[in-house]
């Protein structure tokens, strides 16, 4: 009784949120235009006829769509790598494709093939989720990592669809929110059909709250496999960049200015504190002989961030600037695309992985190390703990106190060949010794899709 009030209350708060998220979709909006696509589609309402989409009301489950949400970029780019397993066990799938943010969604565009559908999951409110389940009528429902949603769930178990949390991680910090709201939380999380986790750390967390964890396969991003042309760019540009390049990658806000702080700390030998004093502009501070590179996390910040580097007194030649994809000289380079991280990573002979230097968890190493890339982090890597402290482990990657300890542990792997590519060796082994997430997940996804078909048949 206690549990379904939770969720009557849950359900009055989202019902009521609904003016404030479109009011901050249209402040999105105005940053990044994706967010105005489709809007009705958040509120579980669509264009397409539901015959052209599912056919007859009478198709087996494995004639239906096989739904995937992959909430974020990160997300998508886990989703791709299950979707080509997934595709090759169940031979003329249906992909129903679903996102929260407009990067994801724009990423995940690339993965559609003919006679897939890809929609904005809907607001997590009864009717919302209720007019995307009678649309679509999946087969089954595939969450990636942390998305669990209470009204979704619920939805999914009244109308018998199987709704698995694939790759599914779960930090302290997250698991201690879902005990505080144990009476919303422990009923979505036990209604799941399947959880198959990433570490044995986040299967303990996620048995706590009640989940059904049936197994711990590792991370899906182990089995990434860099696009050639990627590399192949990334290569071309290393020998272009004639000198070492470091990447502070998917910089989170305040991270770049983490940066600047520590160059404006080193001054010419021989200026005076006065005369350093009085000028702002650190163009002319004796920088070491590398190459610099930054990208951003999010693209909404890409403008931001040059500014930031501009108004420093620092040439600054954007990506999107490059002159037939040939870079341009400037004392920072600053990545301004969306999917070319491999290519960036190839490019770099050292990363310094944003979000670990300020207390927002860190991003995940194993695509750099998949490029051959070693890894540096601050001390905040709580998002992707266990995949950090193995690489830690194997000697591709090295946890630093801070910024300042992290670039210098950078230049000086730069400035011993042998030591920089023992590393990169070591990033490239650890990458490989990981994988099998994929098959293994979508095996599990193609006997339940089997079970769902052989009830739909009785």
């Amino acid at each position: 009784c206690t549990m379904s009030f939770a969720r009557a209350l849950y359900s009055a708060i989202t019902w009521g949120a609904q003016p404030l998220l479109r009011r901050k979709l249209r402040r999105r909006a105005r940053a990044e235009p994706g967010y105005a696509v489709a809007v009705h589609e958040r509120f579980g309402r669509y264009a397409q006829p539901l015959d052209s989409l599912v056919g007859h009301s009478g198709m087996d489950a494995l004639g239906r769509f096989v739904w995937v949400h992959a909430v974020s970029l990160g997300e998508t780019r886990a989703a791709a790598i299950l979707l080509r397993e997934l595709r090759a066990q169940v031979p003329g799938m249906r992909l129903l494709l679903t996102h929260g943010t407009a990067t994801g969604r724009a990423e995940g565009e690339k993965l559609l093939q003919p006679g897939d559908v890809q929609v904005w999951l809907p607001w997590d409110t009864p009717g919302a989720v209720a007019r995307f389940l009678r649309q679509f009528r999946p087969a089954i429902g595939v969450l990636m990592e942390t998305e669990v949603w209470p009204n979704l769930i619920a939805a999914c178990q009244r109308r018998g669809v199987p709704l698995v949390l694939a790759n599914a991680r779960l930090n302290d910090k997250s698991w201690r929110g879902a005990r505080r709201l144990a009476p919303l939380a422990l009923p979505a999380y036990r209604a799941l059909t399947a959880v198959w986790a990433q570490s044995q750390a986040d299967a303990e967390r996620l048995q706590d709250l009640g989940a059904p964890v049936r197994g711990v396969f590792g991370n899906l991003k182990f089995d990434v496999v860099p696009e050639p042309a990627q590399i192949e760019m990334g290569q071309r540009w290393r020998m272009l960049a004639g000198r070492p390049v470091v990447m502070l990658a998917s910089s989170r806000e305040g991270e770049e200015a983490m940066w600047l702080e520590f160059f404006k700390s080193k001054r010419p030998v021989g200026q005076s504190d006065q005369a350093q004093a009085a000028s702002k502009n650190i163009a002319n501070v004796t920088l070491p002989e590398v190459q610099w590179l930054i990208v951003p996390r999010h693209p909404n910040r890409f403008d931001e961030v040059a500014r930031l580097l501009q108004d420093a007194g620092l040439r600054v030649a954007r990506r999107s600037a490059w002159q037939g994809d040939v870079p341009v000289a400037a004392d920072v380079w600053l990545g301004d695309s969306i999917g070319e991280m491999a290519a960036y990573y190839t490019l770099a002979d050292v990363v310094l992985l944003g979000g670990s230097f300020a207390p927002l968890g860190g991003q995940n190493l194993i695509e750099a190390a998949a490029c051959g890339c070693p890894v540096v982090v601050g001390p905040h890597t709580f998002n992707f703990a266990e995949a950090t402290e193995l690489a830690c482990e194997a000697g591709a990657a090295w946890r630093t106190p801070g910024l300042p300890a992290a670039v210098d542990k950078a230049l000086a792997l730069v400035q011993h060949p042998h030591d920089l590519e023992k590393a990169r060796a070591a990033a490239t082994a650890f990458a490989q010794a990981h994988r099998g997430a994929a098959r293994a997940t979508a095996r599990q996804v193609a006997d339940l899709l089997g079970v769902a078909a052989s009830s739909a048949k009785d």
